[in-house]
C-alpha cells in the first residue's frame, strides 16, 4: 500500500469517527434534554431518596439488633464460637431484608429475585443437609447445656474431657490425650453421661472374701477403710454390706460417695488399702474352685471280677 493509499485510508476513518461522534451527540440532545432530566428526577426521585433513606435507617437498625443479640448471648455465657457465628449470621439475614425493602421501596419487582433466592436456598439446604443438622445440633447443645467445656463425658462410644463445642462438631480430650472429633448431630442423637455435672459421686466396689473367714471382722475392716479414708464424704453415709453368696467368695458392696473431682484417685487408693488390709488380717481372696471326682471304668471291672475269699 502506497503513502497516499494509506493518508486516504486515515482520512475517510477520521470521518467515519466524526460522524459517528455527530451521531451520539445528536441522540443525547434529543432523548436526554434537560426537560427530561428534570421529568425523570420528579419521577424517581421521591423513591430513589426514599430507598437511601430505607437503607441507610435499616442498616443502623440491624446493628443495634445484632449487638443487642449478641450481648444477651455473652451474658448467657454461650460460647463464643457461637456468639461470633450469631453475629454474623444475624446481620447479614437483617441486612438482606433491608436490601430488600429498599429495592421494593425503590420499585423494582422482586417477584423474580424472590423465587430466585428461594430456589437457591433450597439448592444451598440440600447440598449441606448433613451440616446443617450438625450446626442445629451445636446451637441446641450450647442452649441447653447437657455439658460445657472442661466437663467428662461419655458420648458416641468416646470418654473424655470437653475441650471446644465448635459449630459442626464437639472436640474431646480422652483420658489417654487422644483428640477426638464427634459431629453434634451424632451427639444429640445419642445418650450423652456426663460424670462433672453433679458434684458428688458414688463409687461402687465389690470386695470378695473366703467363706472360711470371719464375715464380721471383714465388714469392720472395711468399714473402717471407708470412715478413715480423707476422700469419702461421711453425707451421704458410706455403705457397706454383703450382696452376695457366691460360688467361691462372700461378695461385700463398698459404695462411698467423693467429690466428682476426685473420683478415680479415691477409687484406686481405695482398692489398694483393702488389698493391704487383707493382707494384714489374714483375709483371702478366693479363687475359683471346683471339686473334680474321676470314675476309672476298669478299676470298677477288676473289682467285680476278683474272687471273694472263703467265708
Amino acid at each position: 500500500m502506497s503513502i497516499a493509499d494509506s493518508a486516504l485510508l486515515a482520512q475517510g476513518q477520521k470521518a467515519a469517527d466524526s460522524d459517528l461522534l455527530s451521531d451520539a451527540a445528536n441522540w443525547l440532545n434529543d432523548h436526554f434534554s434537560t426537560q427530561w432530566l428534570m421529568d425523570k428526577v420528579v419521577q424517581y426521585g421521591p423513591n430513589l431518596l426514599g430507598a437511601i433513606v430505607v437503607f441507610v435507617a435499616g442498616r443502623f437498625v440491624a446493628r443495634l439488633a445484632t449487638a443487642a443479640i449478641v450481648r444477651g448471648a455473652r451474658k448467657a455465657r454461650m460460647d463464643e464460637t457461637l456468639v461470633s457465628f450469631l453475629n454474623n449470621l444475624i446481620y447479614m439475614v437483617l441486612l438482606t431484608a433491608v436490601c430488600i425493602s429498599a429495592l421494593s421501596r425503590l420499585g423494582v419487582n422482586l417477584d423474580s429475585l424472590t423465587a430466585i433466592l428461594a430456589a437457591a436456598g433450597f439448592a444451598v439446604g440440600m447440598a449441606m443437609q448433613g451440616s446443617l443438622g450438625n450446626l442445629a445440633a451445636g446451637v441446641m447443645l450450647v442452649f441447653f447445656k447437657p455439658f460445657r467445656v472442661g466437663d467428662v463425658v461419655d458420648v458416641c462410644d468416646n470418654r473424655g474431657t470437653v475441650v471446644e463445642i465448635q459449630l459442626f462438631n464437639t472436640i474431646l480430650l480422652t483420658l489417654d490425650n487422644v483428640r477426638v472429633v464427634v459431629p453434634n448431630g451424632k451427639i444429640t442423637e445419642g445418650t450423652i453421661q456426663n460424670y462433672s455435672s453433679e458434684p458428688e459421686r458414688r463409687i461402687n466396689l465389690v470386695v470378695g472374701c473366703g467363706y472360711n473367714d470371719n464375715l464380721k471382722a471383714v465388714r469392720a475392716t472395711l468399714e473402717k477403710i471407708v470412715a478413715e479414708h480423707p476422700g469419702v464424704l461421711q453425707s451421704p453415709m458410706p455403705e457397706v454390706a454383703v450382696s452376695e453368696l457366691a460360688d467361691s467368695s462372700v461378695n461385700f458392696v463398698v459404695r462411698p460417695w467423693v467429690k466428682s473431682e476426685e473420683y478415680w484417685d479415691v477409687r484406686f487408693s481405695l482398692i489398694e488399702q483393702v488389698k493391704l488390709a487383707f493382707d494384714e488380717n489374714g483375709f483371702t481372696f478366693p479363687f475359683p474352685s471346683r471339686d473334680l471326682f474321676l470314675h476309672n471304668p476298669e478299676v470298677g471291672a477288676a473289682s467285680q471280677s476278683a474272687p471273694r475269699a472263703a467265708a
